[in-house]
């Protein structure tokens, strides 16, 4: 097994190589791929031929299963959701906006993976921004500012009964569950202490971060937008470009993402996990 760094400004994503994940891997593998994925965010496994329980076997390695509350997973895999675009499909594509998965959980998933199968020979990639990184960087002041602030989290905005999904009026290939249950809120810290590595996190994010509590809409919609222009910034960015048989693993303490579209007239399949989290006080 050998780990090849980032060498982008983003401190982000580093690739793991000559392991084969399909089989039962030591402790001291779990531990080293651990140690790489929490520290650079991002763990990229290409060249995998795994089939659905063989990439279950490997998840549950790092944790529990996480909880997908809106959408549909597989009936013969509860646990695993298919991210599925047909070439003809109008909607538009799945996660296209910087979000951390799940932040409206009590306790969000800590880890998203994701294993592809069929990839289009143009657009689809995923990006990942440093929002550790982009904390240290903030100034003194605004690192005061923002210390004791709280935000409320909900799903309304794409999963509520009139939230995006539901109201988008285009055919989806994807399984995707609308509720009033996605107007829901529950409350984070703004600045997060990340449990395995200690770095303080921003953890906020533009689809699922709705108020910063104790403040008007306006005042809060203002310092959010403050940050997120901030942390969007590309030297805190990785660019992740795909390619079949590949597994990647991001931190959702440490990471936010959005997927690119790019891609009309092409397929695009891969398989979903998240693994389970805990609180963010």
């Amino acid at each position: 097994m050998e780990f090849k760094l980032p060498t982008s400004s983003s401190n982000l994503g580093v690739e793991i190589q000559n392991i084969n994940i399909a089989k039962s891997l030591s402790d001291k593998k779990i531990i080293g791929i651990r140690e790489h994925w929490v520290n650079y965010g991002v763990a990229i496994f290409p060249n995998q031929k795994l089939n659905l329980e063989e990439y279950e076997n490997f998840s549950q390695q790092f944790g529990p299963f996480g909880e997908e509350p809106f959408l549909i997973p597989m009936q013969e895999h509860p646990h695993i959701v298919k991210l599925h675009r047909k070439p003809d499909e109008e909607a538009t594509h799945f996660g296209g906006a910087w979000h951390s998965d799940w932040s409206f959980q009590s306790s969000p998933p800590s880890a998203t993976m994701l294993y592809s199968e069929i990839i289009p020979p143009t657009g689809g990639d995923t990006l990942f921004a440093n929002t550790a990184d982009a904390y240290d960087d903030l100034s003194s002041d605004l690192k005061q500012r923002v210390k004791n602030l709280r935000c409320l989290h909900s799903a309304k905005l794409p999963y509520a009964k009139d939230g995006v999904y539901a109201t988008e009026g285009k055919a989806r290939t994807m399984k995707i569950h609308t509720s009033d249950e996605a107007n829901k809120t529950m409350s984070h810290p703004l600045v997060r202490t990340h449990r395995e590595t200690g770095r303080q996190t921003l953890f906020i994010n533009p689809v699922y971060t709705i108020q910063i509590e104790g403040f008007t809409k306006e005042e809060s919609d203002a310092l959010l937008f403050e940050l997120y222009i901030h942390m969007a910034q590309e030297k805190y960015i990785y660019r992740h470009k795909w390619q079949p048989d590949m597994l990647i693993m991001w931190d959702n303490r440490s990471v936010m993402h959005m997927a690119e579209g790019g891609y009309d007239g092409y397929e695009r399949l891969l398989h979903r996990i998240t693994i389970a989290g805990d609180t963010t006080e």
